[in-house]
């Protein structure tokens, strides 16, 4: 089952010609969870040749401009496209109230149900076949939230030999086997999944944090992340601006990623409009040097997230 991160946008505070604010696009075979809006959102879909009217939720951060300016056209457009599924929508307070507002001002056509759900307290908000999407407090400027996309475990490896050995025909008895049901053997004994399979395996998890102060809890929420997209959108020499702004440099983005422990790959995102493609390089310089698995997230680039095993 493939999983996957598209990134929409990178930007905060302002879109720029090559560079759309913060969006990120996750897609689980064919199921699509939109985290966070900001504008040019629409655009990186249609380049990317996105099914996006399959979209079956989308995460907000929070509620400034820079994250949700998108979801207007969003919504608008998902009236056109025979969209017979309900959307939901889950955010902090104040997102249902903005998505009402800019229903009513912009006497927008919506003929699918949108389900808006405020977060109140931290923990599982979303629930599918097999995963949950759970959010935890950060601490910006207004309230604002990280979320963790977590598969189940997935079952042990399944060793044929020992079936064989416990005279398990092969066949649909192994399918059921593989998949935690015990079975009778040809001799009427029942034979059950642990007897033949290895040590359960752990699901995928992406963790997505932008717009907050660095502290230690963070870490905890996104260990063993096999990507973590988190915010570093300013350098080291800016750092009581950040703390100002309430925002991280991206040597903070890399001190959360080196203290949770087991995650793969570190995306920067969500960059200040002050950094020209050729001076982000000293944000990935500068958080490199204490996580050396960071990369720079790109818009529109594709970071395809893999079993350990």
């Amino acid at each position: 089952m493939n999983l996957e991160a598209f990134i929409l946008g990178t930007g905060g505070m302002m879109p720029l010609p090559n560079r759309f604010l913060t969006s990120v696009l996750l897609r689980r075979e064919g199921e699509l969870f939109l985290f966070d809006g900001g504008e040019g959102t629409q655009v990186s879909l249609r380049k990317l040749n996105l099914r996006w009217k399959k979209i079956s939720a989308i995460f907000i951060s929070h509620t400034h401009a820079d994250h949700v300016t998108g979801l207007p056209g969003i919504l608008m457009l998902s009236s056109q496209v025979d969209r017979d599924d309900p959307l939901t929508i889950i955010g902090p307070p104040k997102i249902a109230e903005y998505i009402e507002s800019s229903r009513r001002v912009l006497d927008m056509y919506i003929n699918y149900e949108i389900v808006v759900k405020e977060i109140t307290e931290p923990g599982i908000v979303y629930e599918g076949e097999g995963f949950h999407i759970r959010a935890f407090p950060l601490r910006h400027t207004k309230p604002c939230v990280g979320y963790v996309f977590e598969e189940d475990e997935r079952p042990g490896a399944f060793h044929p030999e020992k079936a064989e050995a416990l005279k398990v025909p092969r066949g649909p008895l192994w399918s059921k086997l593989q998949s935690g049901e015990p079975v009778l053997n040809s001799d009427g004994i029942m034979v059950y999944p642990e007897q033949v399979l290895g040590e359960k395996r752990k699901g995928r998890k992406f963790s997505y944090v932008t717009d907050t102060l660095a502290f230690p809890e963070i870490a905890q929420e996104v260990a063993n992340s096999d990507l973590f997209v988190c915010e570093g959108m300013f350098e080291r020499d800016l750092l009581e601006s950040a703390k100002e702004k309430k925002h991280m440099t991206a040597e903070q983005a890399a001190q959360i990623a080196a203290h949770a422990g087991g995650i793969k790959k570190l995306a920067l995102i969500h960059y200040s409009p002050r950094y020209t493609e050729h001076n982000l390089k000293q944000l990935l310089k500068e958080a490199q040097a204490i996580f050396p698995e960071t990369v720079l997230s790109r818009d529109r680039a594709l970071f395809p997230i893999e079993y350990e095993d």
